[in-house]
């Protein structure tokens, strides 16, 4: 028996009384909309596969490459600048008591090499698999087992109130203007990009910078991260040392004559 809509007399075949089906135009919409996007993303990726990395190990070889630029520029500054000071040695027609000035100055700006007893500070990352070493301490999310910035200011602030003469980050000197900066896992100072581990050195008395090391609340914090963790922490006694001169540039907004 068949239905209503196949009885003879309808004056219709059963083709042309087909329902109009929602369900199939909203499947079509569906299909339309996916080859949308299947082209949206090809035009996006250009051919190439758009889930990689490569654009941010593009930016990251840039920022290496410039880091060595930099380099290069500073050691042929200090080059230049060691002829200039040459020159004017010569018959510059001062005293010897403005040169014995000038000298006191340079030295204080760090722009000469500085010779004496010094301790060196290293600090690194711990192991990526470190886990907690002692009880009632959590297992360590990833920012605790990186060096970050605060800690290397802490060792810079402390050596600096340990009287320190003079401080070496990585082979570069610090001057009154010079900003120690992190960046991800990695320290970019006065143009230049280092990755760990980060040694400081300093000249001065190695007993008052190491009584200042560890009286550094901010320091005593860091302890805390190196023995539950694993942040690596070394401090050496370097003997007598030279400090390069420092061979950048420095940017003065405001300045005044030093009494």
């Amino acid at each position: 028996m068949s239905n209503s809509a196949d009885s003879p007399g309808t004056g219709s075949s059963p083709a042309r009384r087909r329902r109009f089906r929602p369900v199939r135009v909203l499947t079509a919409a569906v299909f339309a909309l996916a080859g949308l996007i299947f082209f949206t993303s090809f035009n996006t990726a250009k051919g190439t596969n758009i889930r990689t990395d490569a654009s941010l190990l593009k930016l990251s070889d840039l920022i290496h490459e410039r880091s060595q630029e930099n380099g290069e520029l500073e050691e042929s500054n200090a080059a230049l600048r060691d002829e200039i000071d040459a020159l004017a040695e010569r018959d510059n027609g001062s005293t010897k008591a403005e040169a014995d000035k000038l000298a006191a100055l340079e030295k204080k700006a760090g722009t000469q090499k500085l010779k004496g007893e010094s301790i060196s500070v290293t600090l690194d990352d711990a192991p990526p698999d470190a886990t907690a070493k002692l009880p009632g301490y959590p297992e360590p999310e990833p920012d605790y087992l990186v060096i970050h910035q605060q800690d290397l200011q802490a060792v810079v602030n402390a050596l600096w109130l340990g009287g320190a003469e003079g401080i070496k980050v990585m082979d570069q000197r610090l001057i009154s203007t010079s900003a120690v900066r992190c960046v991800g896992n990695t320290l970019i100072l006065q143009g230049r990009v280092y990755s760990p581990p980060y040694k400081i050195q300093a000249v001065g008395d190695p007993e008052r910078l190491k009584e200042a090391l560890a009286a550094s609340p901010a320091i005593q914090n860091y302890m805390v991260y190196v023995n539950v963790y694993g942040l690596g922490w070394k401090v050496e006694d370097e003997g007598r040392a030279t400090l390069p001169g420092y061979s950048g540039t420095a940017d003065l907004h405001y300045a005044q004559p030093v009494d």
